[in-house]
């Protein structure tokens, strides 16, 4: 997939678009990014990772504030939060169900969706589903 994708010179982050938009912040290992989190945060993402690793290929960008997963476009950002972690979903639609805190639309046909995950169990079928459904999109 990486070759698909590319890389700014400035950054050494990997973007879907030459010259895409974006803040420059150097990237970290995914590996750098999780020993800095909580044991709660850590089994969360793990499990998350885990799910989202299940579907195929996946860009895995981690800079300090979160992780940015991708696709061709990007599918979901993680940012810890003190009780665990806030998942960014991009769909094609607003989830309309309690665990989500906040609909957005960011684009055409694309909708951001806040959903706050405290427990490595809480990544759940349901969850699950709409994690496959912005993989899904996102390619």
């Amino acid at each position: 997939m990486a070759g698909d994708r590319w890389r700014c010179p400035r950054c050494d982050r990997e973007f879907a678009r030459a010259n895409q938009s974006h803040t420059c912040v150097p990237g970290i290992t995914l590996a750098e990014y999780l020993r800095r989190r909580t044991p709660q945060q850590r089994d969360v993402f793990e499990a998350l990772m885990a799910y989202l690793r299940s579907l195929g290929p996946l860009h895995v960008d981690a800079v300090e504030v979160g992780v940015f997963l991708k696709r061709q476009q990007k599918l979901a950002e993680l940012r810890p939060r003190r009780d665990g972690v806030m998942i960014y979903l991009v769909l094609p639609y607003a989830i309309d169900a309690p665990r989500c805190q906040r609909s957005e639309r960011i684009g055409a046909g694309r909708i951001g969706n806040l959903i706050r995950v405290t427990a490595a169990a809480q990544v759940d079928a349901e969850l699950q589903e709409w994690l496959r459904q912005a993989y899904a999109a996102a390619g």
